[in-house]
């Protein structure tokens, strides 16, 4: 199982890596599908904005914190909203499944295999540290 782990960890945050930095640096071209008008509209606004640049800004962040395993359950907290608005851009703006199905497939795997990390997050009815509370 740890080498399943492992390899899940290593793939996703490489995913990450590899594509937010292609972003910066333009290291490839990357085949894309037309893009509906609305799906275009939106493209357009998140780049001219230079939200996209905070956005890939978070995907190499997640995905570094990923690759070195010194911080997984950091890296997932930072990578799985930026999976979720891919896979809702996909199937919302594009109409059509894409990459975001095996991404959200790696990181609930990698979620699942931390869970005992995240457990505090599901705390019902929780009450803040310290005296405030």
């Amino acid at each position: 199982m740890k080498a399943i782990v492992l390899a899940v960890r290593i793939l996703l945050g490489l995913t990450f890596v590899v594509f937010g930095a292609n972003f910066f640096l333009n290291l490839f071209d990357l085949p894309r599908p037309t893009p509906t008008p609305a799906a275009a509209h939106f493209m357009t606004a998140i780049t001219t904005t230079h939200y996209m640049k905070i956005i890939k800004v978070f995907e190499i962040s997640g995905g570094v914190l990923l690759l070195t395993g010194l911080f997984a359950p950091l890296g997932l907290v930072l990578v799985t909203p930026v999976i979720v608005n891919i896979i809702l851009y996909d199937f919302v703006l594009m109409g059509q499944p894409g990459l975001g199905i095996p991404l959200l497939a790696m990181a609930l795997f990698l979620i699942w295999a931390y869970r005992p990390y995240f457990a505090s997050v599901f705390t019902f009815n929780a009450k803040p540290a310290g005296k405030a509370g």
